[in-house]
This record gives C-alpha cells, structure tokens and sequence, in this order.
C-alpha cells in the first residue's frame, strides 16, 4: 500500500512520516490511516531507524478525520471499498494513535500547524512534541458532538492532571504553542521555519544513544504508569541485567573510560 498523500523517508537512522494532503488539511481517511500505521510499525521493525518523526505538509499538521469525504465517497481517501470510509466497528488497536503509543521507538511529533481532534490525538501519542510557533492543539470533538476517538481523554489527563484536561475537553478551547509549552504538553517551541531542523536535531542527539537502552528506557515509563514503584523497580532491574549483556553496554562502558564517543551497533 503506498499513496503520495502520506510520504516516508528515511536518513541517519531517522525515519520521517509526512502526512501530505495540504489542500484537505491533512485530514485522515482510511487509506491514510492504514498508512501511517503501517509506516510507524515499518519503521519499528528496521533495525536501521531508530527513531520517528511524525510530521505534516502544509499550515496543518492534521484537522482530523475525514469525514467529509468519508461521507461523500470522493478524492483520494474515498477508495473503492469501504475500507477507505470511517467504519462503524473497528479494531482501534490499529489506529494511528495506539500503533504510535505502543511503537517500541521514540516517536517525535513535528507539529507544523494545528492538530484538532484526532490529530490531537495522534500528537498526545507520541513520545515528544515540537511546535513551530503559530502551530495550536484544537481539542476540537465535543463541539462536533462527539468525544475523542482515540485516546486522547485517557492521554491528556495523565499529562496535565484531571481538571486541567477537563477544562481542555470541556471547553474545546483551542491551546497555543506556548500555552502547550507551560501546560507541559510539548517539549519546545520553536520558529515555523525552523521547526524540522531543531526536531531533527533532536532525533539525531537520541538515535546517538544506545538505541535498545532508549527503548527498553521508554518500554518501562509506558510499563510504569499502571505499575506501583516496587512492581516497577523489580522491572527495571531485569531491563538491566538484559541490557548489560549487549554489545552496546560493553561499548558504552569502553568508550566512557577511554574517553571517546561510543560508537552502538543495536546489539
């Protein structure tokens, strides 16, 4: 499956996820969905990347579903059966949002422009969030009646606490990229035009480290959030013994001592 409205590249073990239907906001259909699951898990499964830059074309990030053409059976997104139109019963396991979440490797959102409703989502899914300075997160779904598809309401309490998220939820009232930034919700803020250089510098300082240890790292906070400490640090300790039977841990103590940069192979 490939299509030209969602762009994979891969460079020095970055692998960057475009969505690339500008004229329609970056809207998702199902064909675009199904994509941008199947590239996240591609890039999990090549060892050669070690981590993921989600990001948009255009000045939105992502506006949603499409649900306009959903219900009209028009443009790219409508298909030739009715997998490209937003079901009524899905396996939400394979949403972008969940394949994002439990993705193995750093997953960083580059967001470009606004990202309402299940762009939201999508973006409370990754790892690390970059916002060019006039991008906005627009939590945009009971306005149109309805309630986040995917994630979101268990997301975003989790990382504002309770009464912050409910008023976000409550009000649908839009958040600025420097709103974000004091909430917590994204990591940096930088110039629109700026914004690919400085997310991938960033993937570049992580994809740097030992690429088992920063997931096995990001495996045990997901793990962490629904364990108690002395569950958790009886985890941690067995990710440590594994760890320090690898290649990587004897490079990393080997290069510390001798005083050069480590040089990970993933092994």
């Amino acid at each position: 499956m490939t299509s030209q409205d969602t762009l994979y590249a891969i460079e020095n073990g970055i692998a960057t996820i475009t969505l690339n239907r500008p004229e329609q906001m970056n809207t998702l259909g199902g064909t675009m969905m199904a994509l941008v699951s199947q590239y996240i898990q591609q890039a999990e499964d090549d060892k050669t990347v070690r981590v993921i830059i989600l990001t948009g074309a255009g000045r939105m990030f992502c506006a949603g579903l499409d649900v306009v053409g959903a219900q009209s059976r028009t443009g790219s997104q409508a298909g030739t059966n009715d997998a490209a139109a937003i079901p009524v019963t899905l396996d939400v396991k394979r949403f972008p949002p969940a394949v994002i979440y439990n993705c193995e490797k750093p997953v960083i959102c580059a967001l470009n422009g606004a990202a309402a409703g299940f762009g939201m989502d999508m973006a409370l899914a990754c790892d690390i969030r970059v916002m060019a300075q006039t991008a906005k997160l627009a939590p945009t779904p009971v306005k149109r009646g309805i309630v986040p598809e995917s994630g979101g309401t268990w997301i975003l309490p989790r990382l504002v606490g309770w009464e912050k998220a409910a008023e976000i939820f409550f009000t649908a009232r839009n958040l600025s990229a420097d709103e974000c930034k004091t909430l917590g919700l994204c990591a940096h803020v930088v110039a629109n035009d700026e914004l690919m250089t400085f997310a991938t510098k960033l993937a570049s300082d992580i994809a740097a480290n030992a690429p088992l240890a920063v997931q096995s790292a990001k495996r045990l906070m997901r793990m962490g959030m629904a364990q108690q400490f002395n569950d958790h640090v009886h985890h941690v300790y067995m990710n440590f013994l594994q760890l320090m039977r690898t290649e990587d841990a004897r490079e990393g103590m080997a290069s510390f001592a001798q005083k050069r940069a480590p040089d990970f192979k993933g092994n």
